[in-house]
């Protein structure tokens, strides 16, 4: 009896030690296949395309010159001025505006705005934007051809005589003629001659001006 009760329980023994063997192998086999299995790796997005310039829109992104009107304090390169008066000038299907300045030292200046056409059909029209300057002609009458003007050689661009209509301070007639010519050098400067019939010519040096470079800093009351 005794001995029947010992090999009872040295089985069970061995029942369980293999239990646990089996037990252990299944758990072993379970990690390795865990470890082994290929990781799922996210596929890589593209990177997003650089962001690309929209050109400014008149107006929209910055302020438009053809908006302004005889009284409005405004902004040129940074510095205050009044616009004192403007000309309403057209020839030949051509309309442009110049406006007569007017800064804190009492100085005056036109500025001239003129939506131009493209060079070739297929060039979108633009906006030309000029601030001018004066100087001395010394008695300069514009000539046909090429012209020497501070030791700058200038050459022809266009030329006639324009219709134009005044409003507010422009030290010109209400309503008249415009005779102009005007010149471009060989390194971009530009050089205009200008009169109402009758009078003396006088003559600027033109600067363009970039889009923003105008802002309106109070409108002239309605």
């Amino acid at each position: 009896m005794t001995s029947m009760v010992v090999l009872g329980l040295s089985i069970a023994t061995v029942l369980l030690l293999l239990g646990a063997f089996l037990a252990t192998l299944r758990q072993d086999r379970k990690d390795r296949t865990a470890v082994e299995q290929p990781v799922e790796v996210a596929p890589a997005e593209p990177p997003l395309p650089a962001p690309v310039a929209a050109a400014g829109h008149a107006g929209i992104d910055y302020t438009d010159p053809r908006t302004l009107r005889v009284g409005d304090k405004i902004e040129v390169l940074g510095s205050p001025v009044r616009v004192l008066g403007a000309l309403y000038v057209s020839w030949q299907g051509q309309q442009w505006v110049e406006y007569r300045l007017r800064d804190g030292a009492r100085r005056v200046q036109w500025l001239t705005v003129e939506m131009r056409k493209g060079q070739t059909p297929d060039q979108p029209p633009h906006l030309e934007v000029l601030l001018w300057t004066d100087v001395p002609t010394q008695g300069m009458v514009p000539a046909r051809s090429s012209l020497i003007m501070d030791d700058v050689e200038f050459h022809p661009l266009e030329r006639g005589t324009a219709a134009f209509r005044s409003e507010g301070s422009t030290s010109k007639p209400d309503r008249g003629l415009l005779d102009f010519a005007d010149y471009r050098s060989t390194d971009g400067r530009l050089l205009s001659f200008e009169r109402v019939q009758g009078q003396a010519w006088t003559a600027a040096y033109a600067q363009p001006l970039p889009p923003g470079s105008i802002g309106i800093i109070s409108r002239a009351s309605s």
